[in-house]
């Protein structure tokens, strides 16, 4: 078999979602758990705390500037940190110890972002920007007609949505259906996957006829 192939003979590839090793050390230990694990519920804490936070954050975006949830945000924070800090040395002078900084194991915890790092995420996005250039050149230069008018017809009813709903929106609903979605289908996989074989089977004899 050939180690050569034409570029014409190829199929449109597909953008790699496979991760790259990561170094278990600060920053990059936390990049191992992907968006894909959140979304799917592996732990169901973190996912219920990154919908939970996303979704407040584009409600908020949706009534209020950037500047404004940007501000709100580290404000909240700064509360809750402040708080906290201020309560622990009310509570160490009152019993006279010693237990220094509350904070003192995230302050002293590395979060300095290695350049091994960089380079995988680099590398990443260059495979998405790739693809994405590549897809966008051969959709838009038609290189495939039906694959062009696909498009077509998803830019024509995008516009129909772009009246309806603004971008914030549309997030927000995205944000909705990504979490649910895979939790909904984890509980329900047994009733889904039988309606959606029948609706398989029913379109199958419909195109048959």
């Amino acid at each position: 078999m050939g180690c050569c192939h034409k570029v014409g003979a190829q199929r449109p590839f597909r953008a790699p979602y496979a991760r790259l090793p990561v170094q278990p050390d600060g920053v990059s230990a936390s990049l191992q758990f992907t968006p894909s694990q959140l979304v799917h519920w592996r732990e169901p804490k973190k996912s219920a705390a990154a919908f939970g936070l996303s979704l407040l954050v584009l409600l908020s975006l949706a009534t209020l500037s950037v500047i404004s949830v940007v501000s709100y945000l580290l404000l909240a924070c700064l509360c809750v940190t402040i708080t906290f800090r201020v309560y622990k040395s009310v509570i160490q002078a009152v019993q006279k110890s010693d237990e220094g900084h509350p904070f003192r194991s995230l302050l002293e915890r590395d979060i300095s972002v290695s350049s091994e790092s960089v380079r995988q995420l680099a590398d990443q996005f260059l495979i998405h920007l790739n693809w994405f250039s590549n897809q966008t050149r051969r959709l838009l230069l038609v290189e495939d007609l039906v694959d062009s008018l696909k498009l077509a017809a998803v830019t024509w009813v995008m516009t129909y949505v772009g009246a309806v709903f603004n971008g914030v929106t549309i997030l927000i609903l995205a944000d909705i259906i990504f979490f649910t979605t895979p939790l909904i289908y984890q509980k329900k996989k047994a009733q889904i996957d039988r309606h959606v074989e029948a609706v398989r089977l029913k379109l199958e004899e419909t195109l048959q006829r």
